[in-house]
């Protein structure tokens, strides 16, 4: 969906090239909401366990509650990719809500916001990657009853970093394209067709 106005660079070669990247990265997003649905059914099984074992066995799994806060950060930064490619996530249109969609100034200031965005992720990937490969060489776990090699909670993160990154990346040449609306009314809208 082309914005209004065609603000965007001149790209029409590679319109093809970036819709392919768009779908690909949507993909990748939807793997991750999916990895993102399982964590949270698995968290609401477990949840359920402990309310029966407590209730009626008098007994815990004594886990729960670390499995269950490694489980809100990781199907968290999963959905990420998805959020953004629904256009869900929170915005600040304070700035930008004054700006006309089509014009070049409102174009400027998204580009650089996802550069900036990109930047940031890509900095934390770098850090949660190389934690993981740390944590996993080492064979580091935690210090509880379960044991949870620390790299597994990790892993998650670092991968829904890296598909949000990449997702960014899709929104940036998307948005250098013109194949993006920039209308700021329109970003709370959660893609409903």
């Amino acid at each position: 969906m082309p914005a209004s106005g065609g603000a965007g660079i001149s790209l029409s070669g590679l319109v093809p090239a970036v819709r392919y990247f768009h779908s690909f990265t949507h993909g990748l997003s939807m793997l991750g909401v999916a990895a993102a649905v399982l964590i949270l059914l698995g968290m609401t099984a477990l949840i359920l366990t402990e309310v029966v074992l407590r209730t009626f066995f008098a007994a815990s799994t004594h886990a729960a509650d670390e499995l269950v806060g490694y489980g809100i950060a990781g199907l968290g930064f999963l959905a990420l990719g998805h959020a953004l490619d629904r256009n869900a996530l929170i915005r600040m249109n304070l700035v930008i809500s004054h700006l006309r969609p089509d014009g070049t100034a409102r174009r400027a200031v998204e580009v650089v916001c996802t550069l900036m965005g990109i930047f940031s992720c890509s900095i934390a990937f770098i850090f949660f990657a190389r934690n993981v490969i740390r944590n996993y060489e080492r064979g580091y776990v935690s210090e509880t009853v379960a044991q949870v090699p620390l790299w597994l909670p990790e892993l998650f993160v670092a991968i829904g970093l890296a598909i949000f990154v990449l997702q960014l990346v899709s929104y940036l040449v998307r948005t250098l394209a013109g194949e993006i609306d920039l209308d700021a009314s329109k970003a709370a809208d959660l893609g409903n067709d």
